[in-house]
């Protein structure tokens, strides 16, 4: 037993929590339209590919693919647990019903460092692809794109949808332009895939599995955002058969289209030591012209903002959660609960999620959280594959979807990720320490002294919610 308190939407809720669940209106194609494009891979593609070309030459392919495996085992672990917990809580939700509050909160603690960093570190390289059309402040640009994405993220979310799957397509057209380009230029072989190589002190040297293994966690980061589905759950028709597929179908084609530019760039440069600059751009220029560089570049700041309006909007929703689970003094409860009267979105923890992320963009250096987030990603990744181990042992509530190989995929997480947390560096495994203890004590202080009205946390299931004369107030000031 876990010390866990899971409201279903078949027991007994307050009246304002029977309003204040989010509409299942997206069907399993509409939800993949939003995940891939929280897993932006055309701005995976162009920021973060280049820095694994530069430190692993042509093993980056192989880096990348093993990222990609290590995901899928992730994946896997979300799916089963997010058929099971279909809340817009996402993780938390997932861990608290398996593994208790006091994980379940820790796991919000982690997640909630993505919540406010990583929406604005993306949103500041938009001005940086614009730089061929166009000088912008880069700060100013950063939070621009934040308030941009802050609005749209307040719309209904199947407008939202519509609006990135259009922007989806840009990214989409802009890699298939890259692949073609780099096919048309081919300097070698597939052999160099199999036996690769990375420029050292002395030119050229074979690609080791220690080398691969040193770049594991960044091969990982390239595709991440599937995780998204598991905040867009509780919003899906038929959670428990569709999250799942929705997962693996948004990491199954972002992976497609960040490997195969990847692969033919690999093949296409003129020397493996090109690589090296990690200068995704210049290849492209080198290859197509000007004209083509530049609107590849504006493709990828058409993906950032992709990327940035599907976070802010999956985001505030974690936030909306949290307020629902009654983690905050009631009236932050209340505000944060609030519903658009037209749109029937959470627009209080959206502008929550998006209007200190502008700040962020305007006036600190949140580009050096980045380590940091790394690992809280990573350390998030552990907590949802020691859930997923955990889960088999409970009663099953509901028919949800079940991994097969159990328990190979979480272990493989485990080893994996929790390999390449080891090896981050010692101030972001410190300062990440730091943030799990203030998250703790505000468990230990506040949220365990009142274990029956704060973090209850609420699992939305299928049928429609109990009638007012049903159900007490549960929440208190």
């Amino acid at each position: 037993m876990t010390d866990s308190i899971i409201l279903s939407a078949d027991e007994a809720v307050s009246p304002v929590d029977a309003e204040r669940k989010l509409a299942r209106v997206l069907g399993p194609g509409t939800a993949v339209l939003l995940v891939l494009s929280c897993i932006t891979p055309a701005s995976s593609l162009f920021i973060i590919v280049p820095e694994v070309l530069a430190s692993q030459g042509s093993g980056a392919v192989a880096t990348i693919v093993a990222g990609i495996l290590v995901s899928f085992a992730v994946c896997a672990c979300y799916a089963e647990l997010g058929t099971r917990t279909a809340s817009s809580g996402g993780e938390y939700a997932m861990v608290t019903q398996t593994l208790g509050k006091g994980a379940g909160w820790l796991t919000f603690a982690l997640a909630a460092i993505q919540l406010w960093v990583i929406p604005p570190i993306i949103a500041l390289g938009t001005a940086d692809y614009l730089s061929d059309l166009v000088n912008l402040p880069r700060a100013i640009t950063g939070a621009t794109v934040m308030l941009l994405a802050t609005a749209m993220a307040i719309l209904d979310v199947k407008s939202n949808a519509l609006v990135t799957g259009i922007f989806l397509g840009l990214e989409i057209v802009a890699a298939i332009v890259v692949t073609l380009l780099g096919l048309t230029h081919i300097q070698r072989g597939p052999a160099e895939l199999i036996t690769p190589h990375v420029v050292g002190a002395h030119g050229l040297e074979p690609f080791t599995l220690g080398m691969l293994i040193s770049g594991l966690a960044v091969g990982t980061f390239v595709v991440s955002g599937f995780n998204t589905a598991a905040y867009l759950a509780e919003e899906v028709m038929d959670p428990r058969r569709n999250v799942a597929r929705v997962i693996f179908t948004s990491l199954g084609l972002g992976a497609l289209v960040i490997l195969l530019p990847t692969i033919t760039t690999v093949l296409a440069v003129k020397n493996i030591g090109d690589l090296a600059t990690g200068n995704f751009s210049q290849f492209v220029h080198d290859w197509g012209g000007e004209g083509v560089g530049v609107a590849i570049n504006v493709a990828i700041a058409i993906a950032i903002l992709n990327a940035v309006i599907v976070m802010v909007l999956q985001n505030g929703r974690v936030v909306f959660a949290s307020a629902r689970d009654r983690c905050w003094p009631a009236a932050v409860n209340e505000l944060l609960t609030r519903l658009h009267p037209r749109f029937k979105t959470p627009w209080v923890a959206t502008l929550a999620v998006g209007v200190p992320g502008a700040v962020l963009a305007e006036a600190v250096d949140v580009e050096s959280l980045l380590g940091i987030t790394a690992v809280v990603l990573a350390l998030m990744y552990v907590v949802v594959a020691v859930a997923s181990l955990q889960v088999r042992r409970l009663p099953a509530t509901v028919a949800s979807w079940r991994m097969p190989l159990w328990p190979v995929a979480p272990l493989l997480v485990i080893v994996a990720v929790g390999y390449a947390v080891c090896g981050s560096s010692r101030s972001d495994l410190i300062a990440t320490a730091v943030i799990v203890a203030l998250a703790m004590a505000y468990y230990v202080f506040y949220l365990a002294r009142r274990p029956h009205d704060r973090f209850t946390v609420f699992d939305p299931a299928d049928e429609p919610s109990p009638t007012p004369t049903q159900a007490p107030a549960l929440d208190r000031a």
